[in-house]
């Protein structure tokens, strides 16, 4: 038995027991098909010890393949150490979190020479599709992510073979049945939204945690009818691939205004009428919105301006919550006016996805609040906007 810790991107960590077939057969899974390493390969991966992929990608699926790890003695990270790192060893397979690859792609990767570089991996954020393409243009490696959580393990995954779909998770992988629910555990067709969810019966997987240790309440929490369900939303597509849309509770649920100008008559475009013969002057239609933050933040990514962003929900008066956005700026644009600079993402989000989903809120920091393990800790950010801290 072994106990994990969740990274706690979402409130204090849980500890995730694990059990003796968890461990050797996911992981031997795992380090097969996704990591894909044979004996002759040496692996760096960049996760901090306290978290689960460590054990992934550092310790057991690395070990079962006959693999070499390679560790590298950093207090923090350094992109030109990094880099310099690179060029000097024979490192053949890298696995790191997305923050390490948005700060990779602001250098000038061409510059290097990687002496066995073959396959790179990503996993415990979403892998925004603008750096996977720059990632690609400098290096001509692709970026296989993954999607997992402490409790279980790899769900699904972009493997050798497969086509990669830009800021898709890829296909659910052995030995899941991954799915999308509703909140009473039926399961949803391509394209709709829902919970992102493993089947549990007939069969429970034999790579599930067992209990989180202590907490009964919890552990209860994440089953609905027959699946497990994890906490974040997704959808899936004709093809069986999954798109992150973000944690449960970070979506943003935001209501959207219309306005219809002076009308001098009480016809409604198309001829529908509205209060008899009063005129108004102006007329205001609502709906409420979901929205996934992750969306907003890859097409932030995608102008020059920004480095990394975290996009949370900010209080309004009359929309109740709005898409608000911390912005980290890359050199060139830290002298920017800030108005004008707001004016320009807002229109560039606009513009790569909805005029609903734009950030009605902009604010530029020196950097964005992250786990030992690299995640961003959205909920801090959200609790400051929401006077919770």
């Amino acid at each position: 038995m072994a106990i994990y810790f969740t990274s706690g991107t979402t409130g204090s960590p849980k500890m995730a027991q694990h059990s003796q077939s968890s461990l050797r057969i996911g992981y031997t899974l795992c380090g097969r098909y996704w990591l894909d390493l044979k004996s002759s390969d040496i692996i760096w991966n960049m996760s901090d010890t306290g978290w689960i992929k460590a054990a992934i990608g550092s310790v057991f699926s690395s070990w079962l393949q006959g693999a070499c790890v390679f560790v590298h003695r950093m207090a923090q990270f350094d992109t030109d150490t990094f880099l310099d790192t690179f060029t000097t060893y024979p490192i053949t397979t890298l696995c790191s979190a997305p923050t390490v690859y948005r700060m990779l792609v602001q250098k000038d990767l061409k510059r290097y020479k990687f002496k066995k570089l073959r396959h790179c991996l990503t996993g415990g954020e979403p892998l925004n599709p603008e750096v996977l393409e720059q990632w690609k243009a400098q290096t001509g490696l692709e970026l296989y992510e993954g999607y997992g959580q402490t409790e279980v393990g790899i769900i699904c995954a972009n493997q050798k073979g497969q086509e990669i779909k830009p800021g898709s998770m890829g296909k659910g992988v052995l030995p899941y049945d991954v799915q999308i629910v509703d909140e009473n555990g039926n399961i949803l067709p391509p394209g709709k939204e829902g919970e992102i969810a493993l089947r549990l019966k007939s069969t429970r997987p034999f790579c599930f945690f067992s209990e989180y240790v202590d907490n009964p309440e919890k552990t209860a929490a994440t089953v609905r009818g027959d699946f497990y369900v994890t906490g974040d939303r997704g959808v899936m597509d004709n093809d069986g691939y999954f798109w992150f849309v973000g944690r449960a509770d970070d979506v943003i649920i935001s209501s959207g205004f219309v306005h219809l100008p002076l009308l001098e008559s009480n016809r409604l475009p198309g001829g529908i009428s509205y209060l008899g013969d009063v005129v108004i002057k102006g007329f205001f239609s609502s709906s409420r919105y979901r929205i996934g933050p992750f969306e907003v933040e890859s097409a932030l990514i995608e102008h020059p301006a920004v480095v990394e962003s975290a996009v949370v929900s900010s209080p309004d008066p009359i929309r109740g919550e709005v898409v608000k956005a911390f912005v980290v700026l890359s050199a060139p644009f830290k002298s920017s006016n800030p108005e004008k600079l707001t004016l320009e993402l807002q229109d560039h989000v606009k513009k790569s996805t909805a005029p609903y989903k734009y950030p009605r809120k902009v604010e530029f920091v020196p950097e964005l609040p992250k786990t030992i393990t690299g995640k961003i800790k959205r909920n801090v950010l959200r609790d400051h906007e929401w006077g919770r801290t």
